[in-house]
């Protein structure tokens, strides 16, 4: 039987092992600098502040761990957000992967945690967006040269997931007790076939739901709204099984064009963690 920290690191593999994903890295696909052996190595990376999470750490010292251990490959930043999705997931599990204890577990995050995340900027780049002026001494991309701030406003880490929404749909989810990834874990249980086509078959249908903010943010939300228009045109015809050709071409000029629906691919990887721990899906 599989640790909460091992179907954390298995989430993730599988997470990037899925086929067609438009736009983002998976077994067929890499991008210009980032490839898909560096989400392998940066999933095995990741495993020591997974563990610690495991082990009752707090949430900020497990997600920096996990963050530095990640950042030791060469491709950079891999699954910034998926981690901050997962190191909470895996400390609820201790009691039970629900939504009401991984809300608990959200909610119950202090200041220290909110210095923990700070950090873990140190050690990667990670694409963020400008942001309001009343919040520019709390600019995460300042990384720990910003934790004498967050100290004077007395924020926890929540206040910070509550500050970043809307605009970032990985914050959204702490504060919407993982709805869609507890939605993504339903999708997964409810399909057929190998476990990494029907991730990229949830992807797709994340992707169809809801703009990504990843896209948003990085293009615009003229772009991300186009994105999910098509995406959704495929899932009503149900085109993995019926014209998998015609995804797998989105998926290629997605990739051309450097539209990398990043968030949905996190949500992915946070729902295939919780089918692992419900026993919905197994390997």
């Amino acid at each position: 039987m599989r640790t909460p920290a091992q179907n954390a690191e298995l989430a993730l593999l599988l997470e990037v092992a899925g086929t067609p994903k438009p736009g983002n890295v998976d077994r067929h696909r890499d991008l210009e600098e980032l490839r898909f052996e560096h989400f392998l190595a940066g999933t095995v990376g990741a495993r020591g502040g997974l563990e610690l999470a495991e082990n009752g750490s707090a949430i900020g010292p497990a997600f920096e761990r996990a963050i530095e251990g990640m950042a030791a490959q060469g491709g950079g930043n891999t699954q910034f957000g998926a981690l901050l999705l997962l190191v909470p997931l895996v400390r609820a599990a201790r009691d039970e992967c629900s939504q009401p204890i991984v809300e608990a577990v959200c909610e119950e995050t202090t200041v220290a945690d909110a210095a923990g995340f700070y950090r873990a900027f140190d050690h990667v780049d990670v694409f963020v967006s400008e942001p309001p002026t009343d919040m520019e001494p709390l600019d995460v991309r300042r990384g720990s040269d910003a934790i004498s701030a967050l100290e004077d406003r007395g924020l926890t880490l929540f206040d910070i997931m509550g500050h970043s929404v809307p605009g970032d749909d990985v914050a959204r989810e702490w504060l919407t007790g993982f709805e869609r990834s507890f939605t993504a874990a339903e999708r997964l249980a409810d399909a057929d076939g190998p476990l990494t086509n029907r991730a990229a078959n949830v992807f797709l249908t994340l992707l169809a739901d809801r703009h990504d903010t990843l896209v948003a943010n990085r293009h615009s939300e003229a772009v991300a709204q186009e994105v999910t228009e098509r995406a959704g045109e495929l899932v009503e015809r149900d085109a993995l099984e019926t014209d998998r050709d015609a995804v797998e071409a989105f998926a290629d000029e997605l990739v051309e064009r450097g539209v990398n629906p990043g968030t949905t691919a996190d949500i992915t990887a946070a729902g295939l963690f919780i089918a692992l721990e419900h026993e919905a899906i197994t390997v």
